[in-house]
């Protein structure tokens, strides 16, 4: 069991907001079903047909957006689909960087099925990151493209691998119930103009690596 809450950010009648703890997926898929957030939300709000917008990675924790009725599901899915949110991250690595920043990063990243890791393949960039570095192993980085893995896949790319990262650069075997070392990966900030109202929106993380 993921022994972290899921704070609530927001709360209205049509969307949740949460900050998603590290370790817990989004949804079920594989073996994780009762420990999902959706589950654990449906459950603590009393709220049956919670929807995921999108989602992240269950290693990866942050602002994560969920629709309260089916009615307004598909606009706000439609929203995130179609590249309509800005989203900002944040990572820590402790390799040192022997680049200039802030770079933007792009390639063509394939994630095939039953294969743990992305991988970067010659041919049209499908993925784009901009990185800053913030200064004591911080970096901003802003996905402008939605790929699996993606952030992962770029920070190792520069020699920069994400602290804690079980994957990249290389495959690292941890037990299902080790807590100990989370992914130092944030989803810090969500923002967008809310496609029912057009009313500019903003969703900060609490969360801190």
């Amino acid at each position: 069991m993921v022994p972290h809450p899921i704070p609530v950010l927001h709360h209205d009648e049509n969307i949740v907001v949460v900050d998603k703890p590290h370790f817990l997926a989004t949804m079920p898929r594989g073996g994780h079903v009762a420990q999902t957030a959706l589950v654990r939300l449906r459950r603590s709000l009393g709220l049956p047909e919670l929807s995921p917008a999108h989602r992240l990675d269950r290693l990866t924790a942050g602002v994560l957006l969920f629709t309260v009725r089916p009615q307004v599901r598909g606009a706000y899915q439609t929203m995130f689909a179609r590249g309509g949110v800005r989203k900002t991250y944040l990572a820590r690595s402790s390799a040192t960087p022997s680049i200039e920043f802030p770079v933007v990063v792009r390639s063509r990243i394939i994630k095939r099925r039953g294969v743990l890791q992305a991988l970067e393949e010659p041919g049209e960039p499908n993925s784009e990151t901009v990185v800053e570095a913030m200064g004591g192993g911080l970096y901003r980085l802003t996905p402008r493209t939605g790929r699996t893995h993606q952030l992962r896949v770029h920070m190792a790319s520069l020699g920069l691998p994400i602290d804690n990262d079980p994957l990249y650069p290389r495959i690292v075997q941890v037990a299902p119930d080790d807590f100990s070392a989370p992914l130092q990966l944030l989803a810090q900030r969500l923002a967008f103009d809310d496609p029912l109202t057009g009313q500019p929106r903003s969703f900060v993380s609490s969360a801190r690596l």
